[in-house]
């Protein structure tokens, strides 16, 4: 065991597993075909289930103008592509499990992962509409105002094609992402303009970027940290909560999660395995490039910088342990992250705003964040005993308590990180899932946030089988729109029973190339 709880690759057994037999090829070739239907029925079903724009071309097209009209069926498609995609997860983690005698290679799974994620690109939006305040708020970084200043109502109008486009909630605030991010999409924006469809396109191209960011770090932090390639791969980069939010939702995470996992791959390149000896010059280099790419990343999205507090705990823990080592590894980041970070405002032009509208996503309330809800049941039991209406001020105050409570949980694994009773990248992946589920606000596609750091170091059957529940469970309750169909709640329900009968067909027909990937380990994360 070394700084930070990296391990010899070959005291593990990484590298050792044989290649799967020719039984086993076959089946990764049907797990491959069965997740590309599913990823090709996604796309189709987004013609008419996904966050189309407001002035969208499909309408008039010929035949593809029929899945617009057709929202139940487009739906039903949809979802059915989502059982199939999470089903062929599910099998594929059979052939990544650490600890097995035979694992698939990393090119097998690379393969893979290329033909569920190609008819994925060129799919339109679904489970989010934030693409297109990102488009909004690029653009009005492009027309010289402020994001963080103005919102796309008030800077773009509220007749401007982007504004329309944007959700009726996000049309008053100001931008809430970092200046790279912005200054990304401000790029975006003076190659498309108006132009929404374009716009998306060069935004998920700049996802899929950080998705590549992943793909790299996942399996060199893993193999630093004791954990099969492929395994770290397949919870992380092949995850379904992935390929739905990251690439089809097209949310800005995947750029800062990539960086984020890039910087501490990058900062640990140079670390040697034996703590105390001296730094070298090289190591030094390394280090600040990867605190670097870190700040980048915070710079997108502000909790990839608790990966700065955990890669200081290393850097102490090399140094030798003591409380001295840390302050002069927190001492180190803190300039090297101060200098990026005020670099990259000014550099970009649009200053140090961004820090200021941090909290503009907790002016939503919604029942998914735990202290949001525990303020409503607060607000809901003190009517009820006819104290009044207390609703604000008990969701303000269930928010400060939790979040002072997160604080707690990230120094408390810190410390313990420090003192090597866990491992540092253990402690991020902890730490980031405390700070979001704990935050004002949680999203679905925040469980990554803590899904991808866990996956390159946590091999303990229990964590697998929920992350693997977990991921799988999100995966197919979230409906595949980005839209609410104006009311038309029945649509789900329809959505949802077609989905299941024609996956249900699906299961019958290649029952004789299903059947054996059911009866050997269903579960992932089986023993």
């Amino acid at each position: 065991m070394t700084a930070g709880g990296m391990v010899m690759a070959d005291r593990d057994g990484i590298g050792e597993a044989a290649p799967l037999d020719a039984v086993e090829r076959r089946q990764l070739d049907v797990i491959r075909r069965w997740g590309t239907v599913g990823a090709l029925l996604l796309a189709v079903g987004s013609l008419g289930a996904g966050a189309a724009p407001v002035f969208s071309p499909l309408p008039g097209t010929p035949l593809l103008g029929l899945f617009p009209r057709m929202p139940s069926a487009a739906m039903a498609v949809a979802w059915t592509g989502i059982f199939l995609i999470v089903s062929a997860w599910l099998w594929l983690g059979r052939f990544a499990r650490p600890g097995r005698p035979r694992l698939m290679s990393r090119s097998q799974l690379d393969r893979t992962l290329l033909m569920w994620i190609t008819p994925l690109v060129f799919v339109l939006p679904m489970f989010s509409r934030d693409v297109y305040s990102y488009l909004a708020q690029s653009q009005i970084a492009a027309n010289g105002q402020d994001p963080y200043e103005l919102g796309p109502a008030t800077a773009l109008g509220v007749e401007h094609d982007l504004t329309k486009n944007v959700p009726n909630i996000w049309r008053e605030t100001p931008a809430p992402y970092g200046p790279l991010f912005l200054a990304a999409g401000r790029v975006i924006s003076m190659v498309t303009g108006d132009s929404v469809l374009p716009g998306v396109f060069l935004h998920r191209l700049l996802g899929l970027l950080g998705l590549a960011m992943i793909v790299w770090a996942l399996p060199r932090l893993a193999r630093r940290f004791g954990v099969p390639p492929v395994g770290a791969l397949w919870l992380g980069a092949a995850n379904p909560l992935v390929l739905f939010h990251l690439v089809v939702g097209v949310h800005n995470e995947g750029l800062a999660i990539g960086l984020m996992l890039v910087g501490l791959e990058l900062a640990l390149r140079k670390m040697p395995l034996v703590p105390g000896s001296p730094t070298t010059r090289e190591e030094l280099l390394w280090i600040v490039l990867g605190a670097t790419m870190i700040t980048m990343g915070a710079a997108v999205k502000i909790p990839a910088a608790l990966a700065l507090g955990f890669l200081g705990v290393m850097l102490a823990r090399r140094w030798g342990g003591r409380f001295s080592d840390l302050v002069r590894a927190a001492l180190l980041l803190l300039v090297i992250s101060g200098v990026v970070m005020v670099g990259t405002c000014v550099g970009t032009g649009l200053g140090f705003g961004w820090v200021e509208t941090l909290n503009v996503a907790s002016t939503v309330k919604s029942w998914m964040s735990p202290p949001t809800a525990m303020g409503f049941m607060g607000g809901g039991l003190g009517l009820l005993l006819g104290l009044g209406n207390h609703t604000e001020s008990m969701i303000v105050l269930m928010r400060l308590v939790t979040q002072a409570v997160s604080v707690v949980i990230v120094a408390t694994l810190l410390w313990k990180a420090f003192r090597g009773r866990i491992k540092a990248v253990n402690g991020l992946g902890a730490g980031l899932g405390a700070v979001l589920v704990l935050g004002p606000v949680l999203q679905p596609w925040y469980v990554l946030w803590a899904a991808l750091p866990l996956a390159t170091a946590v091999l303990a059957r229990r964590f697998r089988v929920f992350a693997t529940t977990a991921s799988a469970v999100i995966a197919v309750i979230l409906p595949p729109t980005g839209s609410a169909f104006d009311g038309r709640a029945y649509i789900v329900p329809q959505a949802v029973t077609g989905a299941l009968i024609a996956f249900g067909l699906c299961l019958f027909v290649a029952r004789r190339q299903v059947v054996p990937l059911i009866k050997r380990d269903p579960l992932p994360g089986s023993a």
